[in-house]
């Protein structure tokens, strides 16, 4: 199972921005985290740090599991969430296209919206029953050059914005990421390419060490790739010929998607200016 992920040191300056910063590292760690080690993962005065989770706190946003204990956020952020997923009419949307394809597969189906440069995950549903469950955390900014996700979108795109878009966000730290995560611009461009030729992204060991993965693009006209939906699961029961067996719904359910789009404004391309 792949640890959560904690975001890259940054400095975060102003106040708006120090706030988010925290919210999406407290994100990451559905434990809690200690002042100090939220305070030297954002490069934050202890100081600032300390008051702005006070009222974080204060508007229920944010809670101290004991006194002088670690912070944890409450369920306030998750369910602002949910409230605009449901009122965007994504579950009723996208929930029953996801909840087939997870039945059909076994396994974990997840849908990722595109939102300007990033994938961000919205919706899934687990299909394994039995065994080794794969459910990383929702809401995270997909990493596109070694994710099924990422790929799937990248391969609708031409190879000037895919590289524009990879760069931007950067391959990452090798540990973090499976074996066999691409680490080159040609080493991405040429799995793209075989993508494109397939019809669907194929991942083994990229992404995670053990685990594999597939997506296909949801693509509207005159909007391109609104989305991506994936299948992922472990090496073991998710091989690549299962992989292209599973090909043919994965297009399937991707094609659905993108016929019931219109009826959701998530599902309206978002792009950055």
């Amino acid at each position: 199972m792949q640890k959560n992920k904690t975001p890259s040191p940054v400095t975060p300056s102003g106040t708006v921005e120090r706030v988010l910063a925290i919210l999406e590292c407290l994100a990451h760690q559905p434990e809690g985290i200690a002042l100090g080690e939220l305070a030297d993962e954002l490069a934050l005065p202890r100081s600032a740090c300390h008051r702005l989770l006070a009222e974080l706190s204060r508007c229920g946003y944010v809670r101290q599991l004991r006194e002088q204990g670690d912070y944890a956020l409450t369920t306030k952020m998750p369910a602002l969430g949910l409230n605009f997923l449901g009122g965007a009419g994504i579950v009723d949307i996208a929930q029953p296209i996801i909840d087939r394809l997870a039945e059909v597969s076994g396994e974990l189906v997840r849908l990722a919206l595109v939102d300007g440069d990033s994938l961000i995950f919205v919706a899934k549903a687990q299909g394994a029953r039995t065994g080794l469950r794969y459910d990383p955390d929702m809401g995270i900014d997909v990493r596109l050059s070694c994710s099924a996700g990422g790929h799937a979108w990248l391969m609708t795109l031409d190879e000037e914005r895919a590289t524009e878009l990879v760069a931007r966000q950067g391959f990452g730290q090798p540990a973090q990421f499976g074996p066999k995560a691409p680490t080159t611009f040609k080493a991405l461009m040429k799995t793209l390419e075989e993508d494109r030729k397939r019809g669907f992204s194929m991942i083994v060991e990229s992404y995670a060490p053990g685990m594999t993965a597939m997506a296909a693009p949801v693509t509207r006209r005159h909007q391109g790739t609104i989305a991506v939906i994936t299948i992922a699961g472990p090496l073991l029961r998710l091989s690549a010929l299962r992989m292209q067996e599973l090909g043919r719904p994965l297009l399937q359910a991707a094609h659905e998607l993108a016929l019931a789009g219109g009826s959701s404004p998530l599902f309206t391309l978002r792009r950055s200016g």
